[in-house]
């Protein structure tokens, strides 16, 4: 049975349209992530339950007619996998993940894995955990985020760090990643900031936080620009982008000058009228109401 969805990215990435849009949604779960290959053609993202205790990254391609339907990934389905990311050469894949080394089993925390490929049309590989100056054993890791030159930016709890949750940055030297480092307080505070999406050059930052004095009440979207080497304070996105719920998960396609973002917003109403099941379902199942669905933007940085 075709599953009914809402994929416009078709004839939105170049759209200029001025209010917030709903590009994907599956009824009945949250769909949360946003990672859009460089030529437009692949698409992942995660698929989790409302009370989240199940997630899987799906993968949709771009075809003659549209967008193909969507499918689990060849590396997902049998853990809590999620948050995928694309290095923009299109060859490697980052991702969060519950499962173990042997990947056999679970494990109590989240770490961040790897796939490779030869090429855009090979398959994925086996994948492979990063080292331990990025995974630690006695905490999560989430949220991977990678620039042009292999420049890793995800989100920990660490001792070093300023709040509940940081983001930090683990550089490539020679192939391997290096001690990670904490960002400064331009981006990082006391309270919480996670989702980090780092642009392909390095220059341009995206991620939520939850508890600053000028959020929106839900956790909120803010950027940051680096100039001449420094990053600069980060500013709230507005009211246009942020609501009361939660907004994250940020992705700019700098090309087509699009900004995606998962949202919960909800403009559910204590309805007056008295519809029937039919209408109920629709409302509950479809547009704004509360369920992680991923929205865009047209908006240049």
């Amino acid at each position: 049975m075709k599953l009914l969805l809402m994929l416009l990215i078709t004839g939105v990435v170049s759209a200029k349209n001025d209010t917030p849009k709903i590009v994907f949604e599956i009824p009945g779960v949250h769909v949360r992530d946003f990672a859009l290959s460089t030529d437009g053609k692949e698409l992942y993202m995660t698929m989790e339950s409302v009370g989240k205790d199940a997630s899987q990254i799906i993968k949709v391609n771009k075809t003659p007619t549209g967008w193909s339907e969507p499918e689990i990934a060849s590396f997902s389905g049998q853990f809590k996998d999620l948050e995928p990311f694309l290095h923009p050469n299109g060859l490697q894949l980052f991702f969060a993940s519950n499962r173990n080394d042997e990947q056999n089993a679970t494990t109590e925390q989240f770490d961040i894995w790897q796939v490779e490929r030869k090429s855009q049309n090979d398959k994925w590989g086996v994948p492979v955990k990063l080292n331990e100056h990025i995974n630690t054993t006695d905490g999560n890791e989430f949220y991977p985020s990678v620039s042009s030159n292999g420049n890793l930016y995800f989100t920990a709890t660490k001792k070093n760090g300023l709040g509940k949750e940081d983001i930090y940055v683990s550089r490539l030297v020679d192939g391997q990643y290096v001690t990670a480092e904490l960002l400064p307080d331009t981006i990082n505070s006391a309270t919480y900031e996670f989702n980090a999406y780092i642009n392909p050059d390095e220059n341009m930052l995206f991620f939520s936080s939850f508890g600053r004095k000028d959020g929106h009440g839900g956790g909120d979207l803010y950027v940051s620009h680096k100039v001449e080497g420094t990053w600069q304070p980060a500013v709230n996105m507005g009211a246009d982008i942020n609501t009361d719920k939660l907004d994250y998960c940020p992705f700019y396609d700098e090309k087509n000058q699009m900004f995606f973002w998962t949202s919960n917003r909800s403009n559910l109403t204590a309805e007056q009228n008295k519809y029937d099941f039919a209408k109920w379902y629709q409302i509950y199942t479809s547009g704004e109401n509360g369920s992680g669905k991923i929205y865009s933007k047209a908006m240049k940085f």
